[in-house]
């Protein structure tokens, strides 16, 4: 039997055999698509060969594809675990043609490959091919029918609808048919009871899609017509662990090697065997599964978060410590534990899962410690959620209630919707949006925008960039189209060369002007789009057609470039200082100061952020010249020890940036030399993640007015001491007489406090039962009140205590009631100081038997207090 290291070996040997160039992984976490979030098909590291955007590098590739598939269309989410076969993160095994082979030896190498090189029995597999559509004015595919016919008998070619067998990048651009490759596993027994045939696309999970030949012919025109394309291209994906799942012989995904190492080591912990029952074996694989889609996610440079990809991330560890926690009995951090399986397991063919183990282990640990103090208060919540729909025969849980397991809780919907799906309830989503809505949802894009097509002036492969070399050049409008955001419209123009930089690498964007003739067109930023340098211009110029002069903001550029080689001098700093764990884990670049994000697990002291900085500073009066090399090959690259990022998707050939001894790999601007840096300042230090830190920075001018600013302070500081020669010792002489003034003063507030006490004491009325205390005073400080208050309730039972205290001039409002007046006559403090506020014009809240508010008329607070007596009545 061949082990799953083995077979993904195989798949790659196999293809550069047929003359592919083997490609590596592109990162699972997207950057600079807009459309995506995450990878969820092998082609998307392709996709701007496949648009024109980019020109082809190789006619032939193949590689094995990190994928995510948890949003969107693509959304395996609730099927993982439940069933054998689905995952959120997998791998994708795939060959491409791009304008080279086609249909013919796409179907032949695929037959070849499982048949001949891997074994799998020719009768259990069948193939699909595409049906036609009236609607496209298109027959079946009898040219992959044809081919097929060679290998498999007719009854084993059957006809794919639209939906199964015509694949297409978006609502226009390119798009083709397809043939799927499917085989059946079940037993001899169960194939004579049911033909395989019968059972296709039918989510059986032993009759099983395993490969899918994508043959790309057309172009999808935004009128909805297909046109053929000049060149056809092939784009097939296999599922890795699909296919270890047949030549394993097994009957499910996580019964191969692939899974079955990390289920082992989880049963070791949880002291429970995977195939003995059913809800413990779901929870095994899901935690298997989630575990693959973090620990690559945090690899590639996305740690959870609230936002975006960050929260998907979050959702999906989440989901896995509730199994754990539920099925398999873990009330503490358990799946960072598992980190070290999955290393063995897959970091030979990902070694960024090897380089980062102790980052990913340290933010899973982080954020498993994290839910799991809030875990079981929100599922005792839930399940008396639960019981009471039962009671009321609902069929769903309240969306506000599901809300507030997710504000409070940090329960994702999907979480709060599995849990009621065990329970047979559905979750009321409509009124749970509508709450979200109503709390300015954080995950929201604030920034949806409409955009029109492009409008093509004259084709072009790649935008030329001159930045590295000129701020000025003349330039041609190649496309452009309008966009419309947050009721704003603006332009984008696409230019056949450049000198402006589109915001990467977390440097921002150039700005400055296109002209015409006199007339100028501010560029007020650049950005990059699937590969695009995109210029955002306000008004379109009246004359697109035209040659334009295009113009970079010179200083802007300047005061951006020494920040960004900063950067490089204090990523090498800290890794001299802190130790070679040190990695980038993101960075923001602009002309008023740097951002550095780090791999570190403990907070930097003043010693070793002043030797930081001391290197920087050393290596920028050095005057280190800039050498550069914009096309190095990415293994000479390597072997020079240039810091490479994980995340990062890197081509055959490099730009290599070096001062000195820093040596990076970098698509951005820099100086020439480190002298015209001048200097470096760390402004801040601090953390942003479990095992993430953060420094902020500033350099040159900047950097200079902040010392000179520190240095009139000390200058201010001095006058104010009348000249005194030892100002620290003035200032700690003045803290010291402050301290006891201040504790002098405290005893006289406690002293007077005593004597407010008793005299609110000698004003209780006794009504019904309750002994009430209802005043106006005067008091130094609102802390001053609530020791009041509480001493009160210490000593007087059954209290209702309003005391409408002035405050160095401004009103406030406490409320106390003894706990048993709140249970016996249902009062509430926080309720009853949010209606009494109103009388003084503000507003607050608290707790049943404790609540304050503040406001702004303090001639209100007699009103306030009769507004509160009120409520006994």
């Amino acid at each position: 039997m061949k082990t799953s290291k083995e077979i993904r070996k195989a798949f790659l040997d196999f293809f550069t055999g047929k003359e592919h160039q083997i490609v590596n992984s592109a990162p699972m976490v997207v950057k600079g698509d807009p459309t995506l979030m995450f990878t969820n098909a092998g082609m998307n590291q392709f996709k701007d060969q496949f648009l024109g955007n980019e020109p082809v590098k190789y006619p032939r590739v193949a590689d094995t594809q990190k994928c995510l598939r948890v949003s969107g269309k693509h959304n395996d989410l609730e099927e993982v675990g439940l069933d054998t076969y689905h995952h959120t993160m997998f791998e994708m095994l795939g060959n491409w043609s791009f304008g080279d082979y086609f249909k013919k030896e796409a179907i032949d190498w695929a037959w070849e490959f499982l048949v001949t090189e891997m074994g799998i029995d020719k009768d259990s597999l069948y193939a699909t091919v595409f049906e036609g559509s009236a609607d496209d004015n298109q027959e079946r595919d009898n040219e992959a029918a044809g081919y097929w016919e060679q290998y498999l008998p007719k009854d084993r070619i059957l006809n794919g609808n639209k939906k199964d067998n015509f694949w297409e990048m978006g609502e226009t651009g390119p798009c083709g048919p397809c043939s799927e490759v499917h085989v059946d596993i079940r037993s001899e027994e169960e194939r004579a009871k049911v033909p395989g045939k019968d059972l296709v696309n039918m989510d059986h999970p032993q009759v099983i899609e395993i490969w899918n030949l994508v043959f790309i012919q057309f172009n999808r025109k935004a009128n909805g017509s297909l046109e053929n394309l000049p060149d056809k291209h092939v784009d097939t994906g296999m599922g890795f662990e699909r296919l270890c799942m047949v030549l394993q012989g097994v009957q499910s995904n996580y019964d191969t090697d692939v899974f079955q190492n990390t289920i082992a080591e989880l049963g070791k912990l949880c002291n429970k065997k995977y195939g003995e029952d059913e809800k413990t074996d779901i929870a095994m694989r899901v935690i298997a599964d989630h575990l693959r889609a973090v620990a690559f996610a945090i690899a590639d440079g996305q740690l959870p978060s609230n936002n975006k990809a960050g929260y998907v991330i979050r959702r999906i560890l989440r989901r896995a410590v509730r199994y754990g926690y539920t099925f398999l009995g873990f009330k503490e951090a358990f799946i960072y534990k598992l980190v070290e399986a999955l290393k063995g397991n897959m970091g030979d063919a990902f070694p960024e899962i090897v380089g980062q183990q102790q980052l990913i282990e340290k933010v899973i640990k982080e954020e498993e410690e994290s839910f799991l103090r809030t875990l079981s208060t929100g599922i005792k919540l839930l399940d008396d959620i639960i019981v009471k729909a039962k009671k009321d025969n609902l069929s769903e849980i309240a969306g506000k209630d599901a809300f507030v397991l997710y504000d409070t809780f940090g329960f994702p919907l999907d979480l709060t919707e599995l849990i009621a799906r065990e329970n047979n309830l559905g979750v009321d989503e409509n009124s749970f949006v509508i709450e979200m809505q109503a709390q300015k949802d954080r995950s929201r894009n604030a920034a949806a925008q409409e955009t029109d097509d492009w409008v093509e002036l004259r084709k072009i492969e790649q935008t030329e960039f001159l930045g590295y070399d000129k701020l000025e050049a003349e330039i041609r409008i190649a496309r452009y189209r309008k966009v419309t955001q947050k009721k704003k419209s603006f332009f984008q123009l696409v230019f056949d060369q450049t000198p402006f930089y589109g915001e990467s690498g977390g440097q921002v964007g150039d700005t400055g002007y296109i002209e015409f003739e006199g007339v100028k067109t501010p560029v007020f930023d650049t950005q990059k789009e699937n590969n695009l340098i995109v210029h955002l211009v306000e008004k379109l110029p009246e004359n697109p057609s035209e040659y334009f002069t295009a113009s970079v903001n010179t200083v802007r550029r300047a005061t951006i470039a020494n920040n960004h080689t900063a950067t490089h001098l204090l990523h090498a700093a800290l890794r001299e200082v802190l130790g070679m764990h040190v990695e980038q884990k993101g960075s923001l670049v602009n002309a008023d100061h740097l951002r550095f994000d780090f791999s570190h697990f403990q907070k930097l002291t003043d010693e070793e952020i002043k030797r930081v900085e001391q290197i920087v500073n050393e290596k920028i009066r050095l005057n280190s010249a800039l050498e550069e090399n914009r096309a190095m090959p990415i293994e000479d690259a390597k072997e020079s020890g240039a810091m490479m990022l994980f995340g990062e998707k890197y081509g055959d050939a490099v730009r290599v940036i070096k001062f000195g001894e820093s040596v990076e790999l970098c698509g951005g601007t820099h100086v020439k030399a480190t002298g015209q840096i001048g200097m470096l300042k760390i402004v801040s230090e601090s953390a942003i993640a479990a095992g993430v830190r953060r420094i902020e920075a500033i350099t040159a001018a900047r950097a200079e007015k902040f010392i000179n600013d520190q240095l009139d302070l000390l200058e201010s500081i001095k006058e104010a001491l009348k000249g005194s020669k030892d100002v620290l010792g003035s200032v700690v002489s003045l803290t010291k007489q402050n301290t006891e003034l201040s504790k002098q003063i405290e005893n006289f507030q406690r002293e007077n406090l005593k004597i407010v006490k008793a005299n609110l004491k000698s004003k209780i009325l006794m009504e019904n039962g309750v002994n009430i205390i209802a005043d106006k005073i005067v008091i130094e400080n609102a802390a001053l009140v609530k020791d009041l208050a509480f001493q009160l309730k210490g000593e007087v039972e059954n209290l209702f205590l309003v005391i409408g205290a002035e405050v160095n001039g401004k009103p406030n409002l406490t409320i106390m009631i003894s706990d048993n007046i709140v249970a016996e006559k249902g009062l509430n403090a926080g309720q009853i100081v949010r209606e009494a506020g109103r009388e003084i014009k503000g507003g607050g809240g608290g707790q049943p038997f404790y609540a304050t508010a503040g406001g702004k008329d303090v001639a209100g607070l007699q009103a306030a207090i009769e507004k509160a007596l009120s409520f006994l009545q």
